[in-house]
């Protein structure tokens, strides 16, 4: 039954299992994520998704928001915990935490469940590390409005604290699917529109790319790029030019580049 309680021990089960989910293992295990903040709750109820958990601060300030977010959360069958400020600070692992967290379910979309012609443009990634990144690249792919990110082969988890934090709510607004190296490329092949990668040694400017929607912007791992396999299942790699002495860019700021020009007058 969905309710309303007050927890203040740090040892409490619930507690336990809020706080490991900054773990892979427990999120693997429950299928669930910790999100941080009112207004990042907010984004995910505005697209209809409930947190299984809201903690809320004892010293949370009255907003509607957050009257809101306990309203839903409750009538949705989850439960509304009241905790401590020392439950914030180690569950957010912060000093300075927000006064509202919440558990919401982990969602991934399947790659035959996807449908190229909603969005003029999707992104794929090649074995990315950095959840930074990762979280980045889910925001501008929903400020772009790309219908959503692609996870090629061992990326790092978006449903990692760090990687939902840099999305800011895109993670509910952008469906990540996951594939491997093998599925992804027999998915490839049904691809209707273009599909534009990006290498150093590309001798086409990612300017005068032929983007034919929907384009898949194909981007391979910070450090070594798009594997070779990957980048010949490319219609086109491309390069973006380096006028300065840096020899490249973060890849996240790349993968911006490019969807922006993919999506330019789409």
């Amino acid at each position: 039954m969905s309710r309303e309680r007050e927890i203040t021990s740090l040892t409490n089960d619930t507690i336990k299992a809020v706080r490991a989910l900054h773990m892979k293992k427990a999120r693997d295990q429950t299928g669930t994520f910790l999100a941080e903040g009112l207004k990042f709750i907010g984004e995910a109820l505005d697209l209809g998704q409930t947190p299984r958990q809201l903690l809320v601060g004892k010293d949370a300030r009255p907003h509607p928001l957050l009257d809101r977010a306990r309203a839903e959360t409750l009538a949705n069958g989850g439960e509304v915990i009241v905790v401590t400020r020392e439950i914030l600070e180690k569950v957010s692992r912060k000093d300075n935490p927000q006064t509202v967290l919440a558990v919401f379910d982990q969602a991934f979309t399947a790659l035959d469940d996807i449908e190229p012609a909603r969005a003029p443009c999707w992104v794929a990634l090649e074995q990315v590390r950095d959840p930074g990144n990762l979280g980045t690249i889910i925001r501008t792919a929903d400020a772009a409005g790309c219908g959503g990110v692609i996870l090629i082969d061992d990326c790092v988890d978006p449903f990692s604290v760090e990687a939902v934090r840099a999305t800011m709510g895109s993670i509910f607004a952008v469906g990540v699917s996951r594939a491997s190296r093998t599925e992804f490329l027999a998915w490839r092949s049904r691809w209707p529109g273009s599909v534009v990668g990006t290498r150093l040694d590309a001798t086409h400017d990612y300017r005068a790319a032929p983007y034919r929607t929907p384009s898949l912007i194909l981007m391979g791992n910070e450090q070594a790029g798009l594997t070779d396999d990957l980048a010949g299942a490319c219609d086109l790699t491309v390069k973006i030019p380096m006028r300065g002495r840096a020899d490249s860019l973060n890849l996240a700021i790349a993968t911006g580049i490019m969807v922006y020009a993919a999506t330019e007058g789409a």
